[in-house]
């Protein structure tokens, strides 16, 4: 590396647009200075958007961002604009849209070439510097793109305004209108089932990634039909995954993907908004089947969660954790050779965890045949029976040696930790560790209840607004917030509301709801759009967009729908169910063809025609009788159910209207559980049992209105 000055990339908030200070291109981040340049000097614009935890992107960052030659051409030619994606999803998305139209590729690196008003005109992925791997080496693509902008300028303009216009076309989903129809759920759990792996678990083929929405899908079905068949393609996805390498066997918490179809090898990073939504798969999974190794791996995801990726002491979830230490380790952290297996442990604990985890001499990693990633392949039974011990020492040595193993990890190089608190996952995990809290018990579901509603005040406290919202990021430089980072905290407001009865977070709940239906809400086609009518122009690609695929993380339109109909359960107010209905129409003409990748709308419409279960339980604090029908309630799973405990002397203020008149009626002071759904209560259970049924059954075939 020469030596060179920073570029101006060294005072960014971004960890990852920090990385690339050293480099010697003259990089900008997305502002209106960059495009100033740009028209200023007659330069086309080289977009790259990536993040910190992104592998390849740190491979052309080294390979070609930090080469001399190339960054000269770069400088020469062009305006270069450096994207966090988790930063700038508003950007990231449009442009994923638009480069993967012309290169049928998406992902990150994303590299685009735009013109000067931000018009993509060519792009792809990454670049390898000099042509290989069948593809064209980024100094080639470099120059061509340059020769082109100067001597075919007008083609170039004629593609770039051709594909705005398409991309603008898809991005608000033109002709998606409909009427609701709740068939759209049978549809797409057939379109699921038909996907399902029933060998090892998970949707379609390798690679595999997480589908959480689509879990909870099914398993909702499942309570409302009892076809077994989903329970079990529910607990086999969770079991396989738990078992195999895309789980941290030692520390806990998912990596992003596998990338083979039995789980076993993933791409290493962590992603904040992966674990919050396993962690709920596994808590629900765990209440429908009560499988213990669905809770050890709910337990698992905290405490890593606990240890590395939250601020424990001021509130707050941190956003990712990369796969590698350097660009020479491949998920060197997390894999082990046989040697160094055996290194950390006394020969017969060795003997015991080489066949627990199939530690091999030649392992899984392509780059690095010794190294294996560590997954369950065997039970403590079949250990014992082939070392003839017997089940409780194996056990005793399993638990007692993973303790060892995770402690000669420790020293190694560690993947950076990216500790931007983004409001939407923040408020994803919120809703989470409020779940944990709920259906866990004990010290370990006081700690997440307690973590939870620290992290949601430091929320509300740095990046809330009464004009505006929620912000995009906890702490450092403002970022205008996103329709996800909206609708996500509206329900982890209501979850805390629901845990704690604080009128505070019922108020902020229907505040920001209010907010994002004035400021995001497309009055007249319905549903919402992904950045604010009032936001500051985008530059580039600015196009109206309305999220509804759920990648990665659920869709904000059908959370916004959620967030809605629940609104609506808790004040009456029937606006909010239109608002709720005309969102789903948005969508309804298409989503049965998205099937998998549109399961929030079908949790959504699951909701909206069934109508959330409410249960609320009187009884003194302390009375043993109104715990036990507490715990009764928690231990169904039920997709947006709400309980809520009240005791004598509590506000009733928020409840919803039928909940509100009944409760009067109720003896005072007495153990008591009341469902409702929709305006309809049944009559009060004593019972826990009792209790149990109503919720399996109340709300199955109920109808919207």
């Amino acid at each position: 590396m020469t030596n060179h000055p920073e570029n101006r990339l060294k005072d960014s908030a971004s960890p990852y647009l920090r990385s690339a200070a050293h480099q010697p291109i003259d990089w900008h981040e997305w502002n209106d200075a960059a495009f100033a340049r740009a028209k200023a000097e007659d330069k086309p614009i080289l977009l790259d958007i990536g993040a910190v935890w992104c592998h390849w992107c740190h491979v052309i960052d080294r390979e070609s961002y930090e080469n001399p030659e190339i960054a000269k051409i770069i400088n020469d030619n062009f305006v270069a604009i450096k994207v966090d994606r988790d930063e700038r999803p508003d950007v990231d998305s449009r442009y994923q849209s638009a480069i993967s139209a012309i290169s049928k590729q998406g992902g990150w690196p994303l590299t685009g070439f735009l013109l000067s008003d931000g018009k993509p005109f060519f792009g792809g992925t990454y670049f390898p510097p000099e042509d290989q791997m069948n593809r064209p080496g980024f100094r080639r693509v470099l120059l061509a793109v340059a020769d082109s902008f100067r001597n075919r300028r007008a083609e170039l303009e004629r593609a770039a305004e051709s594909l705005s216009e398409a991309v603008a076309h898809a991005e608000v989903f033109t002709g998606a209108r409909a009427e609701f129809d709740p068939g759209v759920v049978a549809a797409q759990i057939d379109s699921i089932t038909q996907l399902f792996d029933i060998k090892n678990g998970g949707f379609g083929r390798a690679p595999k990634f997480p589908h959480a929405s689509a879990i909870d899908l099914i398993l909702e079905r499942y309570q409302q039909t009892k076809e077994k068949h989903l329970l079990a393609m529910a607990e086999t996805t969770l079991e396989k995954m738990a078992r195999g390498g895309v789980y941290d066997q030692l520390a806990g918490g998912f990596h992003r993907y596998s990338v083979d179809e039995r789980w076993l090898v993933p791409h290493f990073e962590k992603m904040s908004y992966d674990n919050s939504e396993l962690l709920k798969n596994y808590l629900h999974v765990w209440q429908a089947t009560q499988n213990p190794l669905l809770r050890e791996t709910a337990e698992g995801i905290i405490g890593w969660v606990n240890d590395v990726l939250s601020d424990q002491e001021n509130g707050g979830f941190y956003a990712s954790q990369d796969a590698d230490y350097s660009l020479d380790d491949d998920g060197d952290y997390f894999t082990w050779t046989l040697e160094e297996l055996r290194a950390a442990l006394l020969p017969e604990e060795a003997r015991v965890m080489e066949l627990y985890y199939d530690v091999q001499a030649h392992g899984e990693m392509h780059h690095n045949p010794s190294k294996n990633v560590l997954w369950i392949a065997r039970d403590a039974g079949d250990i014992a029976e082939e070392l003839s011990l017997d089940n409780a020492t194996v056990r005793l040595t399993i638990a007692k040696a993973k303790g060892k193993v995770l402690a000669a990890r420790q020293p190694r190089p560690t993947p950076f930790i990216d500790k931007t608190m983004y409001v939407a996952w923040n408020a994803m995990f919120v809703s989470a560790y409020l779940h944990a809290a709920r259906v866990l018990g004990a010290s370990l579901g006081a700690n997440c209840r307690a973590f939870a509603l620290k992290t949601l005040d430091r929320m509300l406290k740095e990046a809330w607004s009464e004009s505006r919202g929620f912000g995009h990021r906890i702490g450092g430089p403002a970022l205008e917030g996103s329709l996800d980072d909206q609708v996500f905290s509206v329900l982890a407001l209501l979850d805390a509301y629901e845990t704690t009865l604080d009128p505070r977070y019922f108020s902020a709940a229907q505040k920001t709801m209010d907010l994002a239906i004035a400021r995001y809400g497309d009055a007249e086609g319905g549903g919402f759009l992904d950045r604010p009518s009032d936001a500051a122009p985008m530059g580039g690609l600015d196009v109206r967009r309305k999220p509804f695929q759920d990648s990665p993380t659920p869709s904000a339109n059908s959370v916004a729908a959620i967030a809605l109909i629940r609104m609506r359960a808790f004040t009456g107010d029937n606006g909010y169910y239109d608002l709720a209905k005309k969102t789903l129409e948005a969508f309804a003409g298409i989503a049965p063809q998205y099937g998998l990748f549109a399961a929030t709308y079908g949790l959504a419409a699951t909701l909206f025609a069934h109508h959330p279960l409410q249960v609320v339980i009187t009884g003194d604090s302390n009375d043993p009788a109104a715990q036990a029908l507490e715990a009764a309630a928690h231990r169904v799973f039920r997709f947006g159910k709400s309980v809520i405990r009240i005791t004598p002397g509590a506000s009733l203020t928020h409840l919803a209207g039928a909940l509100k008149e009944t409760l009067p009626h109720l003896p005072a002071g007495k153990p008591l559980a009341v469902v409702c759904s929709g305006q309809t209560c049944l009559p009060p259970a004593s019972d826990p049992a009792q209790l149990a049924a109503l919720l399996v059954d109340t709300g199955t075939a109920a109808s919207a209105g």
